[in-house]
C-alpha cells in the first residue's frame, strides 16, 4: 500500500529482522515471517451547510449540483415526507420539470413510529429500481429530522455509501438533525439503536418551509436551540428569553423587523454552536459531549411516551430534570434555574412528564446511557447559563430528590395542553 495517508505494519515475531520500506510507502516489515498487520489510514471529511432561502425558485441551482455528465440528462432520486408533499409537492415538481431533471419522488410518511429499518429498506427498493450513478447523482431528502435520519442510513448502506443532500423542512431539522453526521432508525424499542456516521455532502437551509410547520413542531425545534444556549451560549439564551414567544408566533418568518433580525441570529448561533461542538469530535471518539445535554434520560422517556412526546419535548423534560440536579448541587443558582423554567414555559415546552414518576424507568434509562457512554455516566449538567460540566456520581436518591423538586416546579408552572 502506498501513499502518505496509510501505514501497513507487520508485528515482529521472535526472530526480528527489519526490512526498510521505500520512502513514503507506509509498509514496514519487522521479521522474515509476518503474522499480523495493522492498517492506519485517514479519509478527509468535508460537508457543507448552506443557507438557501427560496430554494425552489427557478433561478436557484443548488439542487442541480453536481452537473450531469456531458451529453446526459440530470437525474435525481428524491425522498419526500408525505406531509411536505401535500403542502409543497407541486412547486417541487415544477422546479425539477423546469430544469428538465429526470427524477422520481418517493413519498414516505415519516414519524417516530415508522422510524425503522423496514422503512429504510422500502426506500432502498425504490432507489434500486430507479438506479443512480453512485457519485454524480446524490439522493435528495426533503423532510424533517426523522426522514433525514432514515434516508441518511439508507444512503450510507446503498453500495456502501451513496452521497445525499438534505433539505430540512422543520426547525429541528434546520438546527439539529440536518447539520451533523449521524443517521439512524429505532430498533427493538430503543431510540436510534441502528445507525451510522454518514454526513450529507450538502444541507440546504430554507426557512420558508417553517411557515407551514405546526406551532408545536416549531417549539419542538426550539428545545434543541435551548440546549445549545444552556451549554455554551448565554447570548442565545437571552435571545430566546426576550424573543422566543415572537419567534414561535412568527414561525421564524421575520414578519416584523425585530422578528427577522432575531430569527436570523438565533438560527445562525444555534447552527454555529452545534457545529463547533461536532467538528472536533464528529465520530464521537470522545464520549464526554456537551451536545448530549438533554439526551441522558430523554431517549427512554421518548420511546416510552410515543407518540405523546415529540423528540424536542422529551429533551426539554430531560433538561428540566438535569437543571434541578444542577441546582441541588449548587452549579446553577435559584434565579437562573427559574429563568430556565420560565423560558421553557414561554416556548410552550414541557418541564415535566408523568413518566418521571416511575423511578424504575429513570434508573433503567441511566443504566442504558452508561452502556452507551462506555461504562461511565458522563452526565452533562449546566453550570449557570452558558456552560457545562460532566459528572459520574449521580445516585438514585439524588435523582429521586430532583424529580420531587421538579414535580413541584412543573405543577406550579403548568404544562402545555398537548402533554
Amino acid at each position: 500500500m502506498s501513499g502518505n495517508n496509510s501505514a501497513l505494519l507487520g508485528r515482529p515475531s521472535e526472530r526480528t529482522q527489519t526490512v526498510a520500506a521505500q520512502p513514503g510507502a507506509g509498509l514496514y516489515a519487522y521479521s522474515e515471517r509476518i503474522d499480523a498487520w495493522v492498517v492506519r489510514t485517514a479519509k478527509p471529511v468535508s460537508y457543507e451547510v448552506r443557507v438557501a432561502d427560496g430554494l425552489f425558485d427557478f433561478g436557484r441551482t443548488d439542487l442541480l449540483e453536481p452537473a450531469a455528465a456531458p451529453g446526459t440528462r440530470l437525474r435525481r432520486f428524491v425522498v419526500i415526507d408525505s406531509d411536505v408533499d401535500l403542502l409543497h409537492g407541486s412547486r417541487i415538481r415544477a422546479y425539477f420539470d423546469y430544469h428538465d431533471v429526470d427524477y422520481t419522488l418517493c413519498v414516505v410518511p415519516a414519524d417516530e413510529t415508522v422510524k425503522s429499518f423496514e422503512t429504510a429498506a422500502r426506500i432502498v427498493e425504490d432507489l434500486d429500481a430507479f438506479g443512480v450513478d453512485r457519485r454524480r447523482e446524490p439522493l435528495i431528502v426533503i423532510g424533517g429530522g426523522v426522514l433525514m435520519d432514515i434516508v441518511g442510513l439508507a444512503s450510507s448502506l446503498y453500495r456502501r455509501g451513496t452521497p445525499f443532500i438534505r433539505v430540512p423542512t422543520t426547525l429541528i431539522g434546520l438546527v439539529d438533525a440536518g447539520v451533523g453526521a449521524k443517521t439512524g432508525v429505532n430498533f427493538n424499542g430503543h431510540k436510534n439503536r441502528l445507525g451510522t456516521y454518514f454526513p450529507a455532502d450538502l444541507t440546504l437551509l430554507d426557512r420558508s418551509f417553517l411557515a407551514t410547520v405546526g406551532r408545536r413542531h416549531i417549539g419542538n425545534g426550539m428545545a434543541e436551540i435551548l440546549k445549545i444556549a444552556l451549554i455554551k451560549d448565554a447570548r442565545l439564551f437571552d435571545l430566546l428569553e426576550s424573543h422566543g414567544p415572537l419567534l414561535l408566533d412568527e414561525k421564524f418568518q421575520g414578519e416584523t423587523d425585530g422578528g427577522e433580525e432575531a430569527a436570523r441570529e438565533v438560527v445562525r448561533r444555534a447552527i454555529q454552536g452545534m457545529l463547533e461542538e461536532l467538528q472536533p469530535n464528529l465520530w464521537e471518539a470522545k464520549l464526554e459531549r456537551s451536545v448530549d445535554y438533554g439526551h441522558t434520560f430523554s431517549p427512554t422517556v421518548e420511546m416510552s411516551a410515543l407518540p405523546a412526546l415529540l423528540h424536542g419535548e422529551a429533551v426539554c423534560v430531560d433538561m428540566a430534570l438535569t437543571t434541578a440536579i444542577a441546582r441541588r448541587r449548587g452549579l446553577i443558582d435559584d434565579v437562573d434555574a427559574q429563568r430556565v423554567y420560565d423560558v421553557m414555559r414561554s416556548l410552550e415546552l414541557p418541564a415535566w412528564d408523568d413518566l418521571l414518576d416511575q423511578p424504575e424507568l429513570l434508573t433503567a434509562a441511566l443504566r442504558d446511557t452508561v452502556r452507551h457512554r462506555d461504562g461511565m455516566q458522563r452526565l452533562p449538567l449546566p453550570v449557570g447559563i452558558g456552560d457545562v460540566t460532566f459528572v459520574n456520581d449521580l445516585g438514585e436518591q439524588e435523582l429521586l430528590d430532583a424529580v420531587s423538586e421538579l414535580k413541584v416546579v412543573g405543577q406550579r408552572a403548568g404544562s402545555p395542553e398537548h402533554v
